[in-house]
C-alpha cells in the first residue's frame, strides 16, 4: 500500500521511481548499491518492521552511498538519518489511550471506528543534511517539529 501511494505520486510528479526491495538484513547494502549505481538522487524507506532493528545501519548506508532518505519514524532520525515526516507517536498513544478508556467503560472493540493519524511531526536531522553537504530552506527549518543539531 505504501509502495502504491509513492508510485501514484512519482507518476503525478514526473519522477522516475526505482523500487528496490530489501526484505532481509542481508538485502540493504545491495538496494543502496543499486541505488546508487542508478544515481539515486533521494531514497523513501517505508515502514517495515525489519528495518526498525536496522535503523543505524541503514542511516549510515545512506551517508555512505551520500543519498539523502525520508524515514517514517524519528528513531531513524535519532540514529542519523536525515528526515522523518510521519504520523506524531504521542498522537497514536493517545489516541490508543481513548480506545482503551471506551473498552473499559464496556464499549465493543469491534465497534469502535477506525481512525487515521491527525497529527505529523517533521525531524530534521542537520549533522546528516552538513554531512550530505545539503542546505536546507530555512522554512523547511521552521516547520519542523524537531531539529537535531
Amino acid at each position: 500500500m505504501q509502495l502504491q501511494a509513492v508510485e501514484v505520486a512519482a507518476t503525478a510528479m514526473g519522477i522516475r521511481l526505482l523500487s528496490l526491495e530489501a526484505g532481509q538484513a542481508g538485502d540493504i547494502e545491495k538496494a543502496f548499491e543499486t541505488a546508487a549505481q542508478a544515481r539515486a538522487e533521494a531514497m523513501i524507506v517505508t515502514a517495515a518492521p525489519v528495518y526498525y532493528g536496522l535503523r543505524a545501519r541503514i542511516a549510515d548506508l545512506a551517508l555512505k552511498y551520500r543519498i539523502p532518505a525520508i524515514y517514517w519514524l524519528p528513531a531513524f532520525v535519532d540514529a542519523g538519518g536525515l528526515i522523518m515526516y510521519g504520523p506524531s507517536d504521542t498522537e497514536y498513544y493517545r489516541q490508543a489511550a481513548v480506545f482503551v478508556d471506551k473498552i473499559f467503560k464496556g464499549a465493543k472493540p469491534a465497534d469502535l471506528p477506525v481512525e487515521q493519524p491527525t497529527k505529523f511531526e517533521l525531524v530534521i536531522n542537520l549533522k546528516t543534511a552538513k554531512a550530505l553537504g545539503l542546505t536546507l530552506p530555512q522554512s523547511l527549518l521552521q516547520r519542523a517539529d524537531q531539529v537535531i543539531e
